[in-house]
């Protein structure tokens, strides 16, 4: 039988892993191999893909990869003698202790997704990177200096990744790195509570021959289980120091380091130089091919790698590892030797090469846990597979998670109007005192239009995007996410795209730049790219001060539900878009699902205050930078010349108007309420002439010229050009967006600045001259057409530089450009041209 033909809370017995290629090598590394234990948990809410548990931990395949592996039921198997674990076998040092050495000791940090690595990193060094419950959050390398006992500490903190394979950017990524910075010190952080898995990769920095020590964390998790391990006994097996941490807390972490002291100044007696004894047969071809690899022509190549390391690799099939082999001077010689060996040890064992190294580290973790690790007989249910049974339920699944994301939203919007409106009031006042204090002059129009127009009217709403990411901070660091991309993926699988490019998607709701950057974590070039064209789709938090202002001036009575269907729009059009271009530019076929759903956790509360800090000080940075310079050049461009053409004429109309109704005051006598309304007729003919007034010097300033040239385009989708310069000036940054509207419509009926906000500006703004004067500028169906646009149009400069940089080519970035562009205005055109009829 297959494992997709076992029930739900079935318990099988792995028999033989089908398939090729990078399917069966990330399965069997996921620790899918022969004679592993695997239960079947839940299926998502559309029966595809499932969950199951294997080696403590759970993770999910589609029903098409789980065809592909063959199980038995525990009565119907015959448990094998495992012949695997051999052991190690330990090679003479060379003495490097014996060196003179420094007082900087660079580190790095090694571990898979979600053990905690980021955590330490932070606590460590006082940093402040981003830390979530789910795969792949650290999509880059970061660093951090900090002192201890009189020595000083580089750290690096790796990408995320479950072994060092090339199968991933991330994986080549943390390969490369070691090889080529030798760092003094490897750490790798493993998850305590799931060793046999964590400890995969262990086996592969074991092979490249570097200075290791295990960190691990949450140490905590295990002891709360019941399970004993000993640590010291473990180490002194493998030959490296392993140290109990909880770096959530700080526990363990000076222990860390003092012990990273003592392995590099060569002090602990833990750490030895040993190898994993992988048997008769494999250990003959590695050193068959470690004698070719070893001559004096290729000295200079294996000063970085180790050649034992890069052996095992060959008989792996590793590309990276058949390209760097290239360009050695044997390289024919070697790359003959290594096929010749993955044939004789395919022949006599009658399995794939690369699954026999796995399961031969399997066997050796498997070795070393027998005897160091002692598990509780008595195991309860799991707290994540309790929850889950509400959360990803067949039925209640989808519900909920359009629930919480409707939530976010509504949220984001309901709390934040209160902090909004305090800010707002104290941007008034601000705007007030010095309109009294400063005389009239440009230096005052200067601070009141542009600066506190421009800057004031983007600051209000902080608070919003503070609780933005505090509600996606809360579902990623609780591992809700990884079950958003559980129950998300079939319908991913329908679009062409991976269930992992669910997290970017959502992480664009932050920000589009990091989530484009965390497209690292998709292993399939294809739906990296895809991925990456789409995400602009996704509203970010710039974009949330547009909705917000529109929302508040014309949808008063239904604020969340118009704001969570500005994001649905932006959602569906992403698919569309997964579907053309799965269709059009991308028929390749998509790679397995492959996806770790890690336990829940509460977050703490200093992590989502540090994330909502962290975003805080991005967004005031960016309105202290270029939103304040983009404010202060619109102003200018909108100020001068500060001259009108025929202002003469306004003038004489002005003088006319009031010497006319001075004589009708002193040709009659007329009845107070008759002069109350000559006064009151009078007051309206000057405001219509200051009005038309402000509209001409307006019109007349650089940047009307600007919005006058590009309003005909703009026309059609209800936009007046001062609209237009706003999606102009958007180009840079969508916050910018609403600092051009603070500042082009700052007039009053009498043509002079005064301290209404700006959405009560936008509801009353009318038109003063042409054929729709007198008519309101804005309307409900103006407004939708305005945000439409702006959630598709053009992403700012950033997200293009990153579709650049991630793709590897502009020809992407400028597709997106286009594209989106493009659609925007044939969206926004729709609206309003159908909403006018009908309305």
């Amino acid at each position: 039988m297959t494992l997709i033909e076992a029930g739900l809370g079935e318990k099988v017995i792995i028999t033989k892993v089908r398939g090729r290629g990078a399917f069966r090598k990330r399965i069997t590394e996921m620790g899918f191999v022969v004679g592993k234990e695997v239960t079947v948990v839940k299926k998502a809410p559309l029966q595809d893909p499932v969950e199951y548990n294997i080696l403590g931990y759970n993770v999910s395949l589609r029903n098409s990869e789980a065809r592909l592996i063959e199980v038995d039921l525990p009565a119907d198997h015959i448990y094998p003698v495992d012949k695997n674990y051999s052991g190690t076998f330990q090679e003479e040092s060379e003495g490097q202790q014996n060196v003179q050495k420094g007082k900087i000791i660079h580190v790095a940090l090694v571990g898979n997704p979600n053990s905690g690595k980021t955590t330490l990193f932070n606590y460590a060094s006082g940093s402040r990177e981003r830390v979530g419950n789910y795969s792949g959050v650290t999509v880059d390398a970061k660093e951090a200096h900090f002192r201890l006992n009189d020595y000083e500490f580089v750290i690096t903190d790796l990408p995320g990744t479950y072994s060092i394979t090339a199968y991933t950017p991330e994986e080549l990524y943390v390969r490369d790195f070691i090889n080529n910075n030798l760092p003094d010190v490897v750490v790798n952080v493993v998850d305590a509570s799931n060793l046999e898995r964590n400890l995969y990769l262990t086996t592969q920095l074991i092979d490249m021959d570097i200075q290791l020590i295990v960190a691990l964390n949450m140490y905590d998790e295990l002891q709360k289980s019941g399970d004993k391990l000993d640590t010291k006994h473990l180490g002194e097996m493998l030959g490296f120091p392993f140290v109990p941490t909880v770096a959530a807390r700080g526990k363990g972490i000076n222990d860390l380091f003092t012990r990273i002291i003592n392995v590099y100044e060569g002090r602990d007696q833990t750490s030895r130089h040993i190898h994993i004894n992988y048997g008769k047969t494999i250990e003959q071809s590695i050193n068959a091919i470690q004698k070719k690899l070893n001559t004096p022509a290729n000295a200079d190549f294996l000063t970085t790698i180790s050649s034992r390391f890069l052996s095992i690799k060959l008989l792996e099939k590793d590309q990276h590892a058949r390209n760097l082999v290239r360009s050695f001077a044997n390289s024919d010689e070697i790359m003959e030797v290594s096929q010749s060996e993955i044939l004789r040890i395919e022949t006599d064992q009658r399995d794939d090469s690369e699954t026999l190294v796995t399961d031969a580290k399997y066997g050796f973790i498997a070795g070393a846990l027998a005897e160091t690790l002692k598990v509780n007989p008595y195991t309860q249910r799991k707290k994540s597979e309790i929850i889950d049974t509400f959360i990803t339920h067949k039925i209640w699944g989808i519900p909920i998670f359009i629930f919480l994301m409707w939530a976010t939203f509504y949220g984001t919007f309901k709390l934040g109007k209160y902090p909004m409106l305090g800010i707002e009031w104290l941007v008034q006042q601000i705007s007030i005192q010095l309109q009294t204090m400063i005389p009239a002059g440009m230096f005052r129009d200067l601070l009141i239009q542009g600066i506190i127009g421009g800057v004031g009217g983007v600051i209000i709403f902080l608070p919003n995007i503070v609780l933005l990411y505090l509600f996606i901070s809360l579902m990623e660091d609780s591992g809700y996410m990884a079950r958003a991309v559980f129950i998300m993926d079939k319908l991913m699988h329908k679009i062409g795209l991976h269930g992992k490019s669910f997290i970017p998607l959502v992480m664009g709701f932050g920000c589009n730049v990091p989530a484009i950057l965390s497209t690292r974590v998709i292993e399939s070039k294809r739906d990296r790219i895809i991925t990456m064209l789409i995400n602009p789709f996704m509203s970010c938090s710039a974009r949330l001060p547009v909705y917000i202002l529109f929302i508040s001036a014309f949808f008063q009575n239904y604020q969340g539900t118009i704001l969570f269907g500005m994001y649905s729009i932006g959602i569906m059009l992403a698919i569309g878009s997964a579907l053309l271009f799965r269709r059009t530019l991308f028929r390749k076929k998509d790679v397995p699902f492959v996806m770790e759903l890690p336990p829940y956790r509460v977050p703490t509360v200093k992590s989502v205050v540090r994330h909502m800090w962290h975003r805080a000080g991005q967004y005031l940075r960016k309105v202290g930078g270029v939103i304040l310079i983009a404010s202060v050049i619109i102003w200018a461009l909108g100020y001068f010349p500060h001259k009108l053409p025929n202002e003469h004429m306004f003038t004489t109309n002005l003088q006319e108007i009031k010497a006319k109704y001075t004589a009708l005051r002193s040709s009659s006598s007329n009845s107070s309420s008759e002069d109350n309304l000559q006064k009151t007729n009078e007051t309206n003919e000057i405001t219509t002439v200051n009005l038309a007034m402000q509209a001409e010097l307006q019109k007349n300033s650089y940047i009307g010229q600007i919005g006058h040239i590009i309003e005909p385009v703009m026309r059609p989708l209800g936009f007046d050009w001062k609209m237009s310069v706003a999606v102009l000036t958007g180009l840079s940054a969508k916050e910018v967006v609403v600092g051009t509207l603070g500042i082009l419509y700052q007039a009053n009926e009498k043509g002079q600045h005064d301290d209404q906000t700006l959405i009560k500006r936008l509801k009353t703004q009318r038109y003063v001259y042409g054929s729709k004067a007198g008519q309101t500028v804005f309307t409900p169906l103006i407004a939708l057409s305005f945000m439409l646009f702006i959630l598709i149009y053009f992403p700012c400069i950033g997200v293009i530089s990153a579709i650049s940089r991630e793709s590897g080519s502009w020809k992407w970035a400028m597709f997106v450009v286009v594209y989106t562009t493009v659609l925007a205005y044939l969206a926004s055109l729709t609206l309003f041209q159908v909403g006018s009829l009908i309305l």
